[in-house]
């Protein structure tokens, strides 16, 4: 008999009852450092005390109206959101997926407008993660996330991460926008060099391409700047965010300049609960405090210290852990055991890890992780690593 809740996750045998900043308490009682962050969503752990209180006041007020009216929780993250970012425009979505979907139809209605219909390509690149939506998968393109769920979307063309030579040859009046992750996250925390990202940006520019960044895991201070892109100094046309910009609660926005999004007109695309005023009100009291350049000061701090103990970690059990590597507070540690087994071993030495493509285990602690709680997850990897 099939379960009530559809079986498409293995998940493991833990239940959490409670969140307590870096901390998630099981329902028997143990305590677990969580270096998952719910897969780099709890951006400020759990239960921040002005998350908390941003929810509730909004909660007192009002839920939901719908977008046919003014959302004042909204009009004020927007303006937010643009002043602290490239981006002349927000919309709304519910998740990183709804972004994904946005960004497509935003490139290809651009081109449209213009004047060129048959502009609907949009270059991708293997180990990329979008989302599992028919556009999301179809932009990945491995077999993993595809395989029985065609016909897939058409449209889209895969190059190999890193290969430039494709992709100059790829570039054509064809293509309508190439999409990329600053630093690939399920595809195994693999940054995409700045040098790279501005020849991205370059090659854009020669043949009037849009520049389409899914920051939905690497954004929101993740990498130590407000958004990943800004370490190469370039700007995209179009970004998609959610994960750690609602803090755990539910929302994504796409950003755009004025230009790229000049096509989404009235009628263009909607969405029943994107931007409702939990979300945007929970959003604002994030982004307030992971804009600040004190706190991404210290997630810079904090990420230093946090990697010198995973290099330890790495010279300590070299036959466990090849290497080191990402940016920020998104590190990846590629192993030489099976990953899923460091992360089980992890379980049972009570921290929380998350794995991720190419054999590698993701540490995506929240933002503001003390000193003292890095220093106890080296304790807690050390013991999951002398089990293995």
């Amino acid at each position: 008999m099939i379960p009530s809740v559809l079986p498409t996750y293995a998940r493991a045998p833990l239940t959490f009852v409670k969140g307590e900043g870096s901390w998630l308490v099981e329902a028997d009682g143990r305590r677990f450092l969580d270096l998952g962050a719910g897969i780099a969503v709890n951006a400020l752990g759990h239960a921040h005390p002005p998350l908390v209180q941003a929810l509730a006041d909004q909660a007192q007020a009002v839920w939901h109206t719908s977008n046919l009216y003014h959302i004042p929780a909204q009009q004020k993250l927007a303006d937010l959101i643009v002043d602290k970012t490239f981006a002349d425009t927000v919309f709304f979505t519910n998740s990183g997926t709804e972004s994904c979907e946005l960004a497509v139809k935003m490139a290809r209605k651009y081109w449209f407008d213009k004047g060129q219909p048959e502009r609907t390509e949009i270059i991708c690149f293997t180990g990329s993660f979008h989302g599992r939506s028919s556009a999301g998968i179809a932009a990945a393109g491995s077999e993993k996330m595809t395989k029985g769920f065609g016909p897939l979307l058409p449209g889209f063309t895969h190059l190999e991460f890193g290969d430039h030579d494709a992709l100059n040859a790829a570039a054509s009046d064809k293509i309508a926008a190439i999409m990329v992750e600053p630093v690939q996250g399920e595809g195994g925390i693999r940054p995409l060099p700045d040098a790279c990202l501005k020849g991205l940006r370059d090659l854009c520019d020669e043949h009037g391409i849009l520049l389409i960044l899914d920051e939905v895991q690497c954004g929101v201070g993740r990498t130590g700047k407000l958004f990943a892109h800004e370490w190469s100094g370039v700007t995209p046309d179009i970004m998609m965010v959610a994960k750690g910009i609602g803090g755990g609660f539910p929302i994504g926005c796409v950003l755009a300049t004025e230009e790229a999004a000049s096509g989404m007109t009235l009628g263009t695309h909607g969405s029943t609960y994107g931007g409702n005023p939990l979300g945007c009100a929970v959003g604002h009291a994030v982004l307030t405090e992971v804009a600040d350049d004190a706190f991404l000061a210290e997630v810079n701090r904090k990420a230093g210290l946090l990697r010198q103990k995973l290099e330890g970690l790495v010279a300590s059990f070299p036959e466990v852990f090849e290497s080191v590597r990402g940016s920020g507070l998104m590190l990846g540690l590629k192993c030489k055991v099976i990953n899923t087994d460091v992360v089980t071993a992890g379980y049972a030495a009570g921290v929380i890890t998350v794995p991720a493509a190419d054999n590698v285990i993701r540490l995506l602690p929240p933002l503001n992780i003390t000193d003292e709680e890095i220093a106890e997850a080296q304790t807690r990897l050390t013991a999951a690593a002398e089990s293995l």
